[in-house]
């Protein structure tokens, strides 16, 4: 089966083994080459996974596809951070 085929916390936990067996020691080098590999792969597959997770999030909140907020929705954009007139750097 393909890290893409597995859950996502499957494919998180396998790459936690890879990265352990790497770290031991204990393969031959040959093995440790193909585990490399193999985490690379898994890697990918679950940085893909948070990235398509990250977007339905943000289309879901009223974003935008690419990540960019619409204007006004920026990071930070909160009341509480604004002064009195309600635009932080207008003095």
């Amino acid at each position: 089966m393909s890290a893409r085929q597995e859950t996502f916390e499957k494919t998180l936990e396998r790459l936690e083994t890879v990265v352990a067996r790497l770290e031991s020691g204990d393969a031959s080098l040959e093995k440790g080459v193909a585990l490399f590999k193999e985490g690379m792969i898994l890697a990918a597959s679950c940085r893909k996974r948070l990235d398509d997770a990250k977007m339905e999030i943000s289309l879901a909140m009223g974003g935008t596809p690419g990540g960019v907020a619409p204007f006004g929705d920026e990071p930070g954009d909160d009341d509480a951070t604004e002064g009195p007139g309600g635009d932080a750097d207008v003095g």
